[in-house]
């Protein structure tokens, strides 16, 4: 049996061996990790952390292709092409309001709902 299992897979037991072998690494390696905060805290935080990204990156941006339009109007010898750099130019501005405006009105709006969402395990509800 031993024979033809060798010649069904020679080299069975190698990779059988390298597999487990890695996985006890992997398991050795692994460190085991602790919840310090609930779910609600870490998700709070990771979408601050990325639309303080994004805002970052647009005001950036909006910056870098207001440059870029009001260049474009002060060299165009065409009325048609400096009123599409002025109306470029106005559209960056109202979207970069807009991304920006979001930030601040749930950074406005968020402290009033502050503890409204809450669940008392302790009071019946009044629904049956």
């Amino acid at each position: 049996m031993k024979r033809l299992f060798r010649c069904i897979c020679p080299t069975l037991g190698r990779y059988s061996f390298f597999a487990v072998t890695a996985f006890l690494f992997v398991l050795c390696l692994s460190t085991t990790a602790f919840a310090v905060d609930d779910m609600w805290t870490v998700a709070n935080r990771i979408i601050v952390d990325v639309y303080e990204h994004i805002a970052g990156i647009s005001t950036v941006l909006a910056g870098l292709m207001s440059a870029v339009a009001v260049i474009g109007a002060k060299m165009s010898n065409n009325q048609h092409k400096v009123d599409q750099a002025w109306d470029w130019l106005r559209r960056i501005w109202v979207a970069w309001a807009v991304i920006n405006g979001i930030g601040a009105f749930l950074s406005y709006v968020l402290p009033l709902f502050q503890g409204l969402a809450t669940l008392d395990p302790g009071i019946a509800s009044s629904t049956p």
